[in-house]
């Protein structure tokens, strides 16, 4: 296989990407000026200002509104356990994470009845306009917002029972599996589908990213006996977290 030549943009790119990444522009330096960088390079403004755009869309440099454009620190990406066994606790894997973890960390929900729309209804299987109990969370790691939830429940499931809202009632802020074994459906399986996007707008504000960040989409899906009982979408900063999955061989 053969590959052609790199487009002029991408070169200059990528050997500003190669001085940030062994810190040649440690963080926090200030990126090049455009006419540095097309003299440095022997290219045309066009050239210097796409490669300058690649850094940016990388999240390797941010631009300081009337500074210029600047090395973004890189923190080191912390572990987010995603696990396929139940904690002893019963508590949630984020809370048993962070009950064994020296950095202690926070939540906070509000949950609401509402109808499905099409894409949830799609998810657990129920028509669209059927009640649901959405509940939306915000984890934080000290003060920095680190992942947020939304989950819905068919309330055909767990309406006028002790856990219809996840996080009062007697097992309030346990987890999902307990939750509904409360009531005896018994939770069997599950599905995680894992991707990769540029946050919204509302989700980066609340997360502390930039416009062009990206974050990991996790939308998950509990079953009992193939009947979907919880659906939720996870929204985690890509740059500042990764996933750790331990699952049984079987």
């Amino acid at each position: 296989m053969t590959f052609g030549e790199q487009p002029a943009y991408l070169r200059v790119a990528g050997d500003l990407r190669k001085k940030i990444v062994d810190g040649s522009l440690p963080p926090h330096t200030r990126l090049p000026s455009q006419a540095r960088i097309r003299e440095q390079y022997g290219v045309s403004d066009t050239v210097a200002l796409e490669a300058r755009k690649v850094l940016m869309a990388e999240g390797l440099v941010e631009g300081r509104s009337g500074s210029g454009t600047y090395v973004r620190e890189r923190p080191v990406p912390r572990r987010i356990a995603r696990s396929g066994y139940r904690p002893a606790s019963g508590a949630t894997p984020f809370r048993q994470e962070q009950a064994e973890s020296a950095v202690r960390g926070t939540w906070e929900s509000k949950s609401e009845r509402t109808e499905a729309g099409p894409l949830v209804a799609g998810r657990l299987h129920i028509a669209e306009g059927d009640p649901v109990m959405c509940t939306r969370y915000v984890f934080r790691e000290t003060t920095d917002a680190m992942m947020i939830s939304t989950s819905w429940e068919p309330l055909a499931v767990t309406g006028r029972t002790p856990v219809m809202l996840p996080e009062e009632g007697p097992l309030g802020g346990m987890g999902v599996v307990e939750r509904m074994a409360a009531i005896d459906v018994v939770v069997d399986n599950m599905t995680e589908d894992v991707g990769a996007r540029p946050g919204l707008a509302e989700e980066l504000l609340t997360l502390g990213g930039v416009p062009g960040h990206v974050v990991i989409d996790i939308r998950r899906t509990y079953y009992a006996s193939g009947r979907p009982v919880e659906t939720a979408d996870v929204v985690i900063p890509a740059d500042r977290y990764r996933l750790s999955y331990h699952l049984p061989v079987r």
